[in-house]
């Protein structure tokens, strides 16, 4: 029978326990988005599964874990997020309407040298307000809603270096549990046309700080298989 592999303490990978480490204790933590105000994320149990809960309000931030995963040993992945409900008037492909309730982020390591001129000014002010660089390439699942096509690759409207992949947009896949498998490296490489580089860090993210909104969302462990 195949194991699940899930990120221990200290990026090391390890066995899946039936009783997750708290995410303090496993290196997650708050990342601030310059301007906006933070989303609450808290360790619970939702439905009898343990799970980030995260509630924003009228906010943007990400809870997020480095690694360090190499693009030959990507695998497939699985996560999971319970969604109270799609927020109205969002729309992922508009700059200035792209909330989610619920995102499930990896980012990539890359040349940088490649990038587009535009990118590294974008990159370089990024840095500047956070202190901290952006990852070469960052992939997205995203819940959203009508306004956007399940299965979508949408780019970001601000960077082509972010791309989201819509799984969910329907409001009857709210108010339960969806599972998603899916292959990173085959996702990735439909997202941006090239090969991965080495995955860097992983990260959930609930936002509604552009439609001025309420959003909660429950995420399950992100879990690898060999």
């Amino acid at each position: 029978m195949k194991k699940l592999i899930c990120l221990g303490v200290f990026g090391l990978l390890a066995a899946c326990s039936t009783a997750p480490l708290a995410p303090e204790a496993d290196g997650w933590h708050a990342v601030m988005i310059p301007g906006k105000r933070a989303t609450e994320y808290r360790w619970v149990t939702k439905d009898g599964r343990p799970a980030w809960a995260a509630h924003a309000q009228q906010s943007a931030s990400m809870w997020r874990r480095k690694l360090h995963r190499p693009a030959d040993g990507l695998g497939q992945v699985h996560f999971s997020w319970w969604v109270e409900s799609p927020l109205a008037g969002a729309d992922l492909s508009t700059a200035g309407l792209g909330d989610a309730p619920a995102r499930v982020l990896f980012a990539f390591a890359g040349d940088n040298s490649r990038l587009s001129p535009r990118n590294r000014l974008l990159f370089d002010l990024a840095e500047t307000l956070s202190g901290e660089r952006p990852p070469y390439a960052t992939l997205m699942y995203v819940f959203g809603n009508d306004a956007v096509t399940a299965d979508a690759v949408l780019k970001h409207p601000r960077t082509d270096r972010v791309r989201k992949i819509v799984l969910d947009t329907q409001a009857d896949q709210a108010g339960r549990w969806r599972d998603h498998r899916r292959d990173l490296a085959a996702d990735f490489r439909r997202a941006f046309g090239e090969e991965p580089g080495a995955l860097v860090s992983i990260a959930v993210m609930t936002d509604a700080d552009n439609t001025q909104q309420q959003a909660m969302a429950w995420f399950g462990p992100i879990q690898f298989l060999p």
